[in-house]
């Protein structure tokens, strides 16, 4: 099971055999954020609070496409068996 903080790889898109921590997770649509994998362009407009401009940012990835490689986590599962 992925959870936040877990080391993960993605299998398949365009940061295919890339590996980074899950940042964030969206279980009700199975999926994850993954640091500095998914980058897209978001135009943000400006407010009185905020300047607007382009910014990068995560985007999430479908848990189908993601791999635990974390050693600790698979040890765990190991001893339980």
């Amino acid at each position: 099971m992925i959870k936040k903080g877990l080391k993960v790889k993605v299998l398949v898109g365009k940061d295919k055999n890339k590996e980074g921590e899950v940042i964030e997770l969206d279980k009700s649509n199975f999926r994850a954020k993954v640091k500095g994998l998914n980058i897209i362009k978001k135009h943000v407009k400006t407010t009185k609070e905020n300047k607007g401009g382009i910014f990068d940012k995560e985007n999430f990835i479908h848990l189908s496409n993601l791999k635990i490689i974390d050693d600790n986590m698979q040890k765990k599962n190991e001893n339980k068996k």
